[in-house]
């Protein structure tokens, strides 16, 4: 049975209607406003094997913040619906990637208690039209909405594109981990409390 949620998340910044379906192909339609993001969600769903249909309409105008934040916000619900009661997932996923030159490591658990740590060494205010200092916002609207906890660092590099990108792609890996089950523990929380 395929793993799906929709939302429509609408506030006087932002407009954000999305479809998520966990077992997917790697298919999107992903539009921001903002093209670096876009690409970069795109790469997760593809890397993820996931589907996901994403529009948000924010206030651009304004400035990125309440686009690329709520979209992590978005992305987190979605996820935390489409997981429902988590029982049988394997809770907890990591992942090394490089990209050229670069190497980043990735490591998350969806346990129900959000934390975040995010090193990604970039350097330059903006990588294609994207304000670089929001990807860490972007990740920390994912981990409280997902009730995840998400370690994301770059070990060195040299491009800033590939900095982001390897950190996108390790936590596409990652997630796709995390969220698939394991027939054996189907029917049992990953937890020996007994709640997430």
């Amino acid at each position: 049975m395929k793993r799906t949620a929709s939302i429509q998340r609408d506030t006087k910044e932002t407009r954000i209607g999305g479809k998520l379906t966990i077992e997917g192909k790697g298919r999107y339609e992903i539009h921001t406003g903002i093209r670096f993001f876009d690409h970069m969600l795109e790469l997760f769903t593809k890397h993820g094997g996931f589907d996901l249909s994403l529009q948000a309409d924010g206030d651009l105008d304004v400035d990125q913040h309440h686009t690329v934040e709520d979209v992590g916000i978005a992305l987190g619900q979605l996820f935390a619906k489409a997981l429902g009661g988590r029982k049988g997932i394997n809770r907890a996923g990591y992942f090394v990637q490089t990209m050229d030159e670069t190497l980043a490591v990735v490591a998350l658990d969806l346990g129900g208690r959000p934390a975040l740590v995010y090193k990604d060494l970039v350097k330059v205010r903006l990588v294609g039209d994207l304000q670089t200092e929001l990807v860490e916002d972007f990740f920390g609207g994912f981990t409280v909405h997902a009730g995840a906890n998400l370690h994301a660092k770059v070990l060195y590099g040299r491009s800033n594109h590939h900095k982001i990108e390897a950190v996108f792609k390790c936590f596409a890996r990652a997630m796709r981990y995390a969220c698939s089950t394991d027939v054996r523990l189907k029917d049992q929380l990953p937890s020996t409390k007994g709640l997430l």
